[in-house]
């Protein structure tokens, strides 16, 4: 692997010294640094473990809970690709991260698992893997038929499974039982298989019923335990336990991301990840604890107004149904124990109610700032981020390197431009993140997905990705900024990876990335349009996809009556009255095109319209629509729209309870109603009743 020390120094800005073999013949040196108190940073992951270890044998080492070791790969993310040679500036940038501090701590959540695990699926399978953790771990049996042991080690259920549902520690599981052969009383002496004429009794030890011809032979045969009743009424039960593992063919789960504590092994032992799956189930035993992933604030969310549904994407695209609806109190609610992390909701989310709370998305800016302010100071161009998940991502991009390493003439690897940037979760990050590392100096940001996802996060990170290209490409920038990247062997990935250069800023930004998602994307956006204005082809708007967090709405004149109901139920302000005179306003930045104004409207006069409007309208109020004012005919006052009032009076002219003076009534304001009842002499009043 090539590596210049200087050029790496230089954008450090430290003196750096070249080792081949740190860990082995040239260890006293690493030794030395560990009793440094400064950062300590490692250029290799493959022997991390061993180096761990001998910090902790060397005498005067500062402590790892002091000072931890940060560890980064440098050689599989592009120094054994074909372009290895150049890849100094990448190289600097990598080490540049590592050096940042961890993400800040955020609130938790716990699981408490006493270790009761229900295994579902045949006898004879679940069986073998009772034995497996049975040592460590109180095992339940819920047969799916098999053929179970002679000895009844373990208690065995039998029913028809109804429902599961929970997390770690707190799975609630429902069936239904309804087998003449009651398992708690039976002895499992055979007898009542021997008896059977039709053979309908087998080894799991209940009777298939659409076999039995009722001779009762088998009742005859259990009479002495009493196990065999036919006249038993069905029964439900419900227990609960900590973990599950379920052998069936399909899962009691239909999302795609399954609860924490949940395993399903169709195939049983014979099954790849057999192993695996036992050695996790083993160690499922005590308190566990995981980052409260999200942020939600009522305030920006813009789900539900007055019981009316806007905004739904955070709902619609959990894989692992964590959010539900409370439309009654105008949100959503987000099940932490379910939450896995992935993040998609605050993707989509076009206001910011839900945020990605580990690490920030401040935290995630500062580190893209740092890869690419020393990525060009290294000397590098045309820098493309390459997001990707830590664990089946970082695997195949480990793959690619070794794969170069040994055939460069196969096998190009990770170009040199190319950024590997680690992710816990792939739509985690979205619109207002991409925009900004464009604007910090990116050529391009491409997302790699490797099949494991669930389907509506590729649709949404895609659909999020074009709104971004759309941008760019509208203000001028030429070439392809924002892709999606699918690939699962490190052929494809290989191919994937070639895509030319894009056409990049000409000043970085240096704005910081915010807490508040909207204020982010406000700040791309300025950098952008400010940067790309001698370049861009003068135009008003930018026409955007439907999948726009950005955009304007159109008012139907002939329709709107100005009922004001829409701007009641803007959660982001972007429209307004006019306390002055009857007029709707409306401010477009504000705007989050969650289609409450819309959906809100009484004569479906409101449509969205995604697009980016360029220069400062888009910041100021603007009139929609606006109406002559309807007086009161009895004071004068002006207290509704022409129209609207008209429109009330056309529709209850008809009605019986608005004729002649009522009906005239309705033409007065508030005031003036309430004087004209009461001096009303022809009125019924309640004394004269």
């Amino acid at each position: 692997m090539s590596l210049n020390p200087q050029v790496l120094g230089n954008a450090l800005d430290e003196d750096l010294s070249l080792h081949t073999t740190l860990c082995r013949r040239e260890a006293p040196a690493f030794q030395k640094a560990c009793r440094s108190k400064d950062e300590l940073v490692v250029a290799c992951t493959q022997e991390s473990r061993l180096f761990t270890e001998l910090s902790e044998q060397t005498e005067g080492a500062v402590p790892l809970d002091v000072r931890p070791i940060h560890f980064v790969n440098i050689r599989e993310t592009g120094g054994w690709g074909r372009e290895g040679a150049q890849a100094m500036p990448k190289m600097a940038a990598l080490l540049a991260a590592a050096r940042l501090p961890d993400p800040e701590p955020v609130p938790t959540v716990t699981y408490n698992s006493a270790g009761r695990l229900l295994i579902i699926g045949p006898l004879d399978d679940s069986e073998r893997i009772a034995g497996l953790v049975g040592d460590v771990l109180e095992v339940s049996l819920l047969a799916t038929g098999g053929q179970g042991m002679q000895a009844r080690r373990y208690p065995v259920i039998a029913g028809a499974l109804e429902q599961v549902q929970g997390w770690l520690g707190a799975f609630d599981v429902q069936w239904r039982s309804d087998n003449p052969i009651d398992l708690d009383l039976c002895t499992r002496c055979n007898a009542c298989v021997a008896s059977c004429p039709e053979g309908a009794i087998g080894l799991d030890y209940q009777i298939d019923l659409a076999k039995c011809q009722d001779h009762r032979a088998c009742v005859k045969a259990c009479e002495a335990v009493g196990a065999i009743n036919f006249q038993r009424e069905p029964q439900t039960h419900s227990e609960r336990f900590d973990t599950v593992l379920d052998l069936r063919d399909a899962p009691a789960f239909t999302q795609h991301a399954h609860p924490q504590g949940y395993f399903h092994l169709r195939g049983g032992l014979q099954a790849e990840a057999a192993m695996a799956t036992v050695v996790q189930l083993r160690d499922l035993v005590g308190e566990f604890e995981k980052p409260k992933f999200f942020t939600y604030k009522q305030k920006l969310c813009a789900h539900g107004r007055n019981e009316t549904v806007g905004c739904n994407a955070c709902v619609e695209i959990c894989s692992a149904l964590a959010i539900h609806s409370e439309i009654k109190r105008n949100q959503i609610v987000v099940n932490p124990n379910l939450c896995v992390g992935c993040g998609a909701c605050t993707t989509v989310c076009p206001t910011g109610a839900l945020s990605y709370a580990y690490p920030r998305a401040s935290e995630q800016g500062v580190k893209l700032r740092t890869l690419l302010a020393t990525y060009a100071k290294a000397g590098g161009k045309d820098a493309a981020l390459l997001l990707h998940s830590e664990e089946a991502g970082g695997a195949l991009i480990g793959e690619l390197g070794r794969a170069a390493s040994l055939d460069k003439k196969a096998v190009r690897g990770v170009p040199a431009r190319a950024i590997p940037v680690p992710l816990w979760h792939t739509a985690s990050i979205g619109l207002d993140v991409w925009l900004s590392a464009f604007a910090y100096g990116a050529s391009q940001v491409w997302v790699l997905m490797t099949g494991d996802e669930a389907p509506q996060y590729r649709d949404a990170v895609r659909a999020q990705m074009n709104v971004a290209q759309a941008i760019v490409s509208g203000l001028g920038y030429s070439g392809r900024h924002f892709r999606l990247i699918e690939a699962k062997d490190v052929k494809a990935l290989d191919a994937e990876l070639g895509d030319a250069p894009a056409q990049t800023v000409k000043r970085r930004g240096t704005f910081a990335i915010q807490a508040e998602k909207r204020a982010t994307v406000e700040l791309a956006l300025d950098h952008l349009m400010q940067d790309s204005a001698a370049q861009r082809v003068p135009a008003e708007a930018i026409a955007l996809p439907g999948a726009s967090l950005l955009g304007s709405i159109e008012v139907n004149k002939d329709s709107c009556t100005l009922c004001l109901s829409c701007v009641s139920a803007c959660p982001a302000s972007a429209l307004q009255d006019n306390t002055e005179r009857p007029q709707l306003r409306f401010i477009e930045k504000n705007c989050v095109q969650c289609g409450l104004c819309a959906s809100t409207c009484p004569e479906d006069a409101i449509t969205l319209q995604p697009r980016l409007l360029l220069g400062e309208q888009r910041k100021q109020l603007r009139v929609l629509n606006e109406a002559q004012p309807y007086h009161c005919i009895r004071c004068a006052k002006p207290f509704g729209t022409l129209k609207g009032i008209e429109v009330m009076l056309a529709k209850l002219s008809g009605h019986a309870m608005f004729q002649g003076e009522a009906l005239e009534r309705l033409k007065m304001c508030g005031d003036c109603r309430v004087v004209d009842l009461y001096s009303n002499p022809g009125e019924t009043r309640i004394h004269d009743v």
